[in-house]
C-alpha cells in the first residue's frame, strides 16, 4: 500500500464520521448560500477543528465565495480544500544540516514518544543515517527498558543509565558517543511529566546546556508528541509543554484510531508550530512525514 493509500485508510474514522457530514453538504445543496455554510462550520466544529478555527475557515470560505462568484457547492468545496491546505501548512522537515543533530522528544506517558522515536529512528537509519538514542526519560524503568528493546529492533545503539538517574548525565554520555561514533542524529527520549511543570523546565534546561556545551553548532529540533485520540486536550496539553520548551514541530499519533483527526487543523492555528509527522497505524513505517495537501486531499477524496 503506498502513502497516500494509508494515509487515506488511516484517517478513515475522521473521514466517515464527519468530514462525510461536510462532504454531504456539498453534495446535498443546489446552490452556495448562509445555510450551506452555517451547516459546514458546525460540521467542522464536531471534527474537533476547534470553534475559532472553524470560524476562520467558513469567514476565509465567505470572502473567496464572493471574490470568485462560486455559485457551484463543488467549487465551494474545492475552494474549502485549498483554504484549510493553506491553513494547515506543510510540515516542516527535521532540521539535520549540522551533525551531529540533535532531536530531542517530549510528551507525556501513554502518547506513544517511545514508539515514534523508534519509527523516526529506522526512517533515518534506512535513509543513510548513522542514529543514536539517549535513554533519558530515567523517571521510569520501564520507559529506559522500552527504549532499549526497539533500539534492538531497529538496529541502532542507545546510551542508558539506571532508573532515577540524571537526565543529563545520560546526555552527556550520548553526546560524547555521537561525537566518537560520527553519528549523523542524536534522538534523545525525555520524561514528560506535565504535572510538575517546573521540574520538567530545569530539567530541560539543563538537558539543552550540556548539548550547547558538548555539541555547539548542532543543529537542534525539539519535537512534542501528542495523541490524536484526545483531539482538543492534546491541544491544552501542547499549550503547557509549548510554556516550558521551545518545540520545533509536533508528532502526531493515532491519527487511525480516531474521528477527531480535525486537531490538525486546531494545533496549527492555535500553537503555530507545524506538524512534522503523522502515525496512522501500528507498523514502523505507519509514522510519516506530513504534507498538508495529501492530509486534506484523503479526508474529502470520494
Amino acid at each position: 500500500m503506498g502513502f497516500f493509500e494509508k494515509l487515506k485508510a488511516g484517517l478513515k474514522k475522521t473521514k466517515d464520521s464527519v468530514f462525510k457530514q461536510v462532504n454531504d453538504i456539498f453534495k446535498n445543496f443546489v446552490s452556495v448560500d448562509e445555510d450551506m455554510l452555517e451547516e459546514l462550520e458546525e460540521a467542522l466544529i464536531s471534527a474537533d477543528v476547534g470553534v475559532d478555527a472553524s470560524e476562520e475557515i467558513i469567514e476565509k470560505l465567505r470572502d473567496k465565495i464572493k471574490e470568485e462568484r462560486i455559485k457551484d457547492p463543488e467549487e465551494a468545496k474545492r475552494a474549502l480544500m485549498q483554504i484549510l491546505c493553506g491553513m494547515i501548512g506543510d510540515g516542516e522537515p527535521l532540521n539535520l544540516e549540522n551533525t551531529p543533530a540533535v532531536v530531542l522528544v517530549i510528551g507525556v506517558n501513554g502518547v506513544g514518544k517511545t514508539t515514534s522515536i523508534a519509527k523516526i529512528a529506522k526512517r533515518l537509519k534506512d535513509s543513510g543515517k548513522n542514529v543514536i538514542l539517549a535513554a533519558a526519560d530515567t523517571f521510569r524503568a520501564a520507559a529506559i527498558d522500552q527504549l532499549e528493546e526497539w533500539a534492538s529492533r531497529v538496529g541502532v545503539p542507545i546510551i542508558k543509565h539506571t532508573e532515577g538517574s540524571d537526565p543529563a548525565a545520560v546526555v552527556f554520555d550520548a553526546a560524547a558517543a555521537a561525537k566518537a561514533k560520527n553519528a549523523d542524529v542524536l534522538i534523545v527520549d525525555t520524561a514528560g511529566r506535565l504535572h510538575n511543570k517546573k521540574n520538567l523546565m530545569n530539567e530541560l534546561a539543563k538537558i539543552n546546556r550540556v548539548i550547547d556545551r558538548e555539541l555547539p553548532g548542532a543543529s537542534r529540533e525539539t519535537l512534542l508528541v501528542l495523541d490524536a485520540v484526545t483531539g482538543q486536550n492534546a491541544v491544552n496539553q501542547a499549550k503547557e509543554f509549548k510554556s516550558a520548551a521551545d518545540i520545533t514541530g509536533i508528532i502526531l499519533t493515532k491519527l487511525d484510531g480516531t474521528a477527531k483527526g480535525g486537531i490538525v487543523i486546531s494545533i496549527k492555528k492555535i500553537l503555530g508550530i507545524p506538524v512534522k509527522y503523522i502515525g496512522v497505524g501500528e507498523k514502523m513505517d505507519d509514522l510519516q512525514e506530513f504534507q498538508a495537501e495529501d492530509f486534506v486531499r484523503a479526508l474529502f477524496e470520494e
